[in-house]
């Protein structure tokens, strides 16, 4: 019985640590391999004139304190103005969203607006048969896009195999948020990383609602229930035979969660649907038709969602129990366990006192972020699933 307690315990200590750490690394040695061998991809940027149609399509959800400087920021985007249309759709907003969109129809800005409230997947959806152009840009009312955006995402659709480009998500961390602020930062810097490398090997394993492209033709349908519109949407496209691109360049602000507990909400719900997505998309666990994808598929997201969050408890309850029967090494993991989640729990107590150290705020992070994935499991097994939810604050 002892030596199947030590080989489980070793099995999912490998899998924790393969998904954080493992993997990135296995990954980069892949790519390095690739370009001995590979030629080097052309980045130039094409003219004005060959520039294709989009349509940028924001959705706002009673977003009255931003939507001026969003609306501001679209429109300043860097891109040939007659192959530009702007879309924005208020579906549902009850303060005076709609009325301050309406302000810039002259500029050339859309509105879209309907007092019932669907849900954003009901409303992108909406949008879509409005739509003309054969490139649609999608991007949260509530982040900023660099200038020139537009012009490094639509770059990627001079190859025929890319059927969606996915921009950078990048957080600001004011000092003042703590533990919240500086490892959400923190953690989409590490996610932005391995995004890049998947999409050079192959494809981006989901992309981030607060700035995407797709061809439109590639469009599906989003089910009305789904959470995770974004990443049903690239995920439908890989399913495709297309590639899902990575612009770095191409980049979407957002300020930190105000506090820990609104973060904890927006991962919560994230986690729900996360494990609503890997239903629709067990396809995809099939190696022997979609490959690097499957691999890249399972080692990114499937391990994180699905695994690392029970892993962690159970890895240190056997520890427990090894370090007392077996001694030895057992003794030492345990005490780097304790160790860890002492560091964590120092992070937790620095952030209720707003104090930052920073080599402290990880740890306590990603405690957090898998106990947010184990809420979301049993939030995913009450099956009240619904794209509508009630946004939280941010700095």
């Amino acid at each position: 019985m002892t030596a199947n307690y030590q080989l489980l315990f070793w099995g999912l200590l490998f899998i924790v640590l393969y998904s954080a750490v493992g993997y990135p690394i296995l990954l980069y040695t892949i790519l390095l391999i690739r370009r001995i061998f590979n030629h080097r991809e052309d980045h130039s940027i094409w003219t004005d004139e060959a520039c294709p149609e989009v349509t940028i399509i924001i959705p706002a959800y009673n977003e009255a304190s931003i939507i001026d400087e969003k609306v501001q920021n679209t429109l300043a985007l860097q891109y040939p103005t007659e192959k530009k249309k702007i879309l924005f759709i208020t579906d549902g907003s009850t303060d005076e969203t709609p009325d301050i969109v309406r302000k810039y129809k002259d500029l050339g800005v859309e509105l879209l607006h309907s007092p019932e409230r669907c849900g954003k997947s009901e409303a992108l959806n909406r949008a879509m048969t409005f739509v003309e152009t054969d490139i649609v840009v999608c991007c949260d009312a509530n982040t900023m896009i660099n200038r020139d955006a537009l012009i490094h995402l639509t770059n990627h659709y001079r190859d025929p195999k890319v059927g969606g480009v996915c921009g950078e998500k990048k957080v600001v961390t004011p000092t003042s948020n703590g533990a919240a602020s500086e490892g959400e930062g923190a953690y989409w810097r590490y996610e932005s990383k391995l995004k890049e490398w998947d999409a050079e090997l192959t494809s981006v394993m989901g992309g981030a609602g607060e700035l995407f492209s797709i061809r439109t033709s590639l469009y599906p349908s989003i089910p009305k229930e789904i959470i995770l519109d974004d990443f049903f949407i690239t995920m439908h496209i890989v399913q495709k035979g297309f590639k899902v691109a990575y612009e770095k360049n191409a980049y979407a602000t957002e300020t930190s969660s105000a506090s820990v507990n609104d973060e904890m909400t927006r991962k919560v719900r994230i986690a729900s649907g996360g494990f609503q997505i890997m239903l629709v998309l067990l396809p995809m666990l099939n190696f022997f038709k979609y490959g690097w994808v499957s691999f890249q598929y399972i080692s990114h997201r499937v391990l994180r969602w699905l695994i690392v969050p029970f892993a962690l408890p159970l890895i240190f309850v056997l520890n427990i129990y090894l370090a007392f029967e077996l001694r030895g090494i057992y003794e030492f993991t345990l005490f780097m366990q304790i160790l860890a989640y002492a560091t964590a729990l120092v992070g937790r107590f620095l952030k209720k006192n707003k104090v930052q150290i920073k080599g402290l705020l990880f740890p306590y992070y990603y405690a957090f972020m898998n106990y947010c994935v184990l809420l979301g499991f049993f939030k995913f097994l009450q099956g009240n699933h619904s794209s509508i939810w009630e946004k939280v604050n941010r700095q």
